[in-house]
C-alpha cells in the first residue's frame, strides 16, 4: 500500500516512512538487533518478530502503564517479551509471563531470553496461554496477544477476566497486511479470525479500543473501570 503525500500527486513508499520513523525513534539496542537477525536467518517465519519500531512502542507503553504483571500470548523468538521487560522497573516485582504453543521454538527462544539483561523479569513457558494462564492465580495489568489469528476472539474472551480494570490489551496484526478489507481473502481462515476479533472488540462495551496502523496493525484495548 502506498501512502499519498498531502498536496501532491507523488506516492511515498511505506518502507520510506518506516525508515524515517525508525531514524527518529530510540535506537534498537545491539542485543535486540542480533536477535531480530537471528530470527530471520534461523526460523521459518522470522518476519513475525516484532522488530525495532514496535519493540520501542511496547517498551514505552509498559513504562506508561506501569503494570506489575504482563501476559504475552505467542512468544515466538522472544523479541517482544524482552522489549516489554525492558519497560518494567529493574528493581521491583514486575514480570512478563509469556506463553509459546509451538515447542519447536523453545531451544531458540529460551537461549535468547536467558541471555538478555532482563531474563530475571521474564517467565517463559511452553503451552497454551488460554488454559495455562488461569492456573497462575494472577491478575494482569497488561496483555499482548500475538498468537493464532484464527482463535483471537476466543483467546480474548478467555483471558479478559484475568485483566484488572484499567488494564490494557495490545493485539498484534489486526490489519493483517490489509487483508481484513480485501474480499479476495474471504475464505482465508486467519483473515476471517482477525475480522471476527475486530468485530468482537468493536461491539464490546466493556472496553475502549483504537487500532493503530503501525506495521501490521496494533489494537490497543483498555478494560473499563466501571
Amino acid at each position: 500500500m502506498n501512502w499519498p503525500f498531502a498536496g501532491s500527486s507523488a506516492m511515498i513508499e511505506p518502507e520510506a516512512i518506516a525508515d524515517y520513523a525508525a531514524a527518529h525513534s530510540d535506537a534498537e539496542d545491539d542485543y535486540l538487533h542480533r536477535l531480530w537477525r537471528a530470527a530471520n536467518i534461523h526460523t521459518v517465519h522470522g518476519h513475525m518478530a516484532s522488530g525495532h519500531l514496535q519493540g520501542r512502542l511496547l517498551k514505552m507503553l509498559v513504562m506508561m502503564q506501569r503494570p506489575r504483571y504482563i501476559l504475552e500470548v505467542g512468544t515466538f523468538a522472544g523479541y517482544s517479551a524482552i522489549c516489554m521487560a525492558q519497560g518494567l522497573p529493574q528493581k521491583g516485582n514486575g514480570k512478563v509471563f509469556t506463553f509459546e504453543i509451538n515447542d519447536e521454538m523453545e531451544d531458540f527462544t529460551r537461549q535468547w531470553i536467558n541471555g538478555s539483561d532482563v531474563a530475571g523479569l521474564i517467565d517463559f513457558r511452553i503451552g497454551n496461554a488460554v488454559t495455562e494462564a488461569p492456573k497462575l492465580g494472577i491478575m494482569f495489568d497488561m496483555m499482548f496477544l500475538d498468537g493464532d489469528k484464527r482463535t483471537y476472539a476466543e483467546t480474548y474472551d478467555a483471558l479478559l477476566p484475568l485483566l484488572n480494570p484499567g488494564g490494557i490489551i495490545l493485539a498484534d496484526n489486526t490489519l493483517w497486511d490489509g487483508h481484513v478489507v480485501d474480499p479476495k481473502y474471504d475464505c482465508d481462515s486467519q483473515t476471517m479470525g482477525i475480522r471476527r476479533f475486530n468485530d468482537r472488540i468493536a461491539d464490546d462495551d466493556r472496553v475502549e479500543k483504537v487500532i493503530v496502523p503501525i506495521r501490521d496493525g496494533l489494537t490497543i484495548i483498555r478494560k473499563k473501570t466501571t
